[in-house]
């Protein structure tokens, strides 16, 4: 897992309220087998079909060290055809905008029509002394 580029520029600017920030609130899934590389802007290959198409999460702020450390990404899909989930990431928009985290699953995820995919994605801030 890691955070892009582009997704640091908009945390900054989303502390900041600079420049009409956008919040992440959607998630992908996608084919994609490369590794991670925090200049990616995309995810590599992205589901756009049967069902997996990028999706609002619920999003929630739970503890991992302290509290609230953490947002969570929250979302499920019932897929309306086979596919095999290799990748996920975080985004700013429905379509396309900038994506905050990409992620190459270690165990794809194989799905047929009528499978349920969870996906929790979760972003840990933590403290510096």
């Amino acid at each position: 897992m890691g955070i892009t580029v582009t997704g640091a520029a908009e945390l900054a600017n989303l502390c900041g309220n600079v420049s009409t920030p956008v919040s992440f609130t959607y998630v992908a899934c996608g084919t994609g087998t490369t590794a991670f590389s925090n200049a990616q802007t995309a995810l590599v290959t992205e589901i756009t079909d049967s069902g997996l198409e990028r999706a609002a999460a619920t999003r929630t702020r739970v503890t991992t060290t302290t509290a609230n450390d953490t947002v969570q990404f929250a979302k499920t899909w019932t897929a309306s055809g086979s596919k095999t989930v290799k990748e996920v990431g975080v985004f700013n928009d429905a379509s396309a905008g900038i994506m905050l985290a990409r992620t190459k699953l270690t165990s794809e995820k194989v799905l047929d029509s009528g499978d349920s995919h969870t996906l929790i994605y979760k972003i840990k801030f933590p403290a510096t002394a």
